[in-house]
């Protein structure tokens, strides 16, 4: 798990396939194109909230924390854990309960 939360080529990808995701979730609820970036506080507190951040090392930086979260993201999604159209669902039922 260490490996793949801090594997820089995979939170690269990553932050590509958050974005795109979080803008598909976005225009399906508005109806219009949207595209849209990710903060990386809240990143790193689904990390948090999810309870990995203690498999990574304890001096951190926030940007650093939401790497590994996106970087978990994409191995889900590259290994068929999730596909991009429940992970869509996902980010569309969180977005309804703010």
């Amino acid at each position: 798990m260490a490996e793949v939360l801090n594997d820089h080529k995979l939170a690269s990808l990553g932050d590509a396939h958050v974005n795109f995701a979080c803008s598909l979730a976005l225009s399906n609820r508005t109806g219009r194109s949207t595209g849209t970036n990710v903060k990386g506080s809240v990143l790193a507190k689904a990390l948090r909230k999810a309870g990995l951040r203690e498999c990574l090392p304890s001096r951190m930086t926030r940007h650093k924390l939401a790497d590994a979260a996106e970087a978990l993201i994409v191995y889900a999604w590259i290994n068929d854990c999730v596909s991009l159209e429940e992970t869509v669902a996902l980010i569309r039922e969180k977005q309804g309960t703010r």
